[in-house]
């Protein structure tokens, strides 16, 4: 598997990841009718690098980086990773961060925050903390689920 800088070549292949789990709305904040451009133009957004992990030319996950706040919070990122839905359980979300962790080091971050992470999504938070993330707040309710109802988000965050 390599992970290289996405291009707004690989859009098509990056849309295929994001649409069916924004259309799910189990796992991010965003409207599961968002439109393709305004999806693309999130992910692909100028406050972002934006990478994909692929195999063999297969575009199998994608993630971005970038400053989690402006300011006395600009050493802190953070990121978004998705996989696509016949990579699952082949390690490519692990692949992601830790290429995510080395490329924020390598900018000068100083740690890595995830502000929102939605408790249900237990493969995701039991992967960052595999990872070193550790569950430093609990925001009561904060997602609304569609199969479950509101649940917990959590705020994950390690150093680097």
């Amino acid at each position: 598997m390599r992970i290289r800088p996405a291009t707004q070549g690989d859009a098509a292949a990056v849309w295929a990841i994001l649409e069916p789990v924004i259309r799910a709305g189990e796992t991010y904040t965003l409207d599961r009718d968002m439109r393709e451009a305004d999806a693309l133009g999130y992910w692909f957004g100028a406050d972002k690098e934006t990478f994909v992990a692929e195999d063999e030319d297969a575009i199998l996950g994608t993630y971005y980086l970038r400053a989690n706040q402006a300011g006395g919070g600009r050493h802190v990122c953070n990121a978004g990773y998705m996989t696509g839905a016949t990579a699952t359980g082949r390690g490519v979300a692990r692949a992601m961060c830790l290429h995510s962790i080395g490329h924020a080091k390598a900018r000068g971050f100083r740690a890595m925050q995830f502000n929102f992470v939605v408790s249900s999504n237990v493969r995701a938070v039991g992967l960052w903390q595999s990872l070193g993330f550790e569950i430093v707040g609990r925001l009561p309710g904060a997602f609304a689920h569609p199969a479950l109802g509101d649940v917990d988000a959590l705020v994950m965050f390690r150093m680097l």
